[in-house]
Parts: C-alpha cells; sequence; structure tokens
C-alpha cells in the first residue's frame, strides 16, 4: 500500500502538466494548421515578422504577398502569424 501511494503526487503531477500545457498546446498547434490551410487569396494576413499582406497567390506551401502598391514577395505558408480579414476583391 505504500509503494502505490508513493505514485499517487506524481499522477497527479502528470494529470496537472497535462491539462494546464500539453492539451492547450495541442489546441493551439491544431488551431494554427487550420488556419495556415485555409489561407486564400485577398486574404489579408500578419507575417511572423509583423508585416503586414495581402495574399496575392497560393501555391502548395509558397506564398505572393503584396504589402504594398506593386511591392510583390514570396513567402512560406508557415511565415504567417495571423489572418486579419479578407478582401471583397483580390488585389491586382
Amino acid at each position: 500500500m505504500e509503494q502505490v501511494s508513493a505514485f499517487i503526487p506524481l499522477i497527479v503531477l502528470f494529470a496537472f502538466m497535462y491539462f494546464l500545457v500539453l492539451r492547450p498546446q495541442s489546441v493551439q498547434a491544431r488551431r494554427r494548421r487550420e488556419m495556415l490551410s485555409k489561407l486564400r487569396e485577398g486574404d489579408r494576413i500578419v507575417t511572423v515578422g509583423g508585416l503586414y499582406a495581402t495574399i496575392l497567390d497560393v501555391k502548395e506551401d509558397t506564398l505572393t504577398l503584396e504589402l504594398a502598391s506593386n511591392v510583390r514577395v514570396k513567402a512560406d505558408r508557415g511565415a504567417v502569424q495571423s489572418v486579419r480579414g479578407r478582401q471583397t476583391k483580390p488585389a491586382s
């Protein structure tokens, strides 16, 4: 009985770590994967570098972004931090 009761604090610690650290982190990773998979032309985004841009073209893992009028760059899909909205018509 003493050996079993010695493992109870370890089990409680693991449950605590799971519900406060591991589970929220996996939920956040799932939401990010979903957001990246739903990127479309015309989406207004913010990159991990803090640049605001509009998506002009989406290819497998590469995006063509317009930072300003006639300023276009290519970026990896993973460089998108968040989606800020969608333009009513894509910029050309």
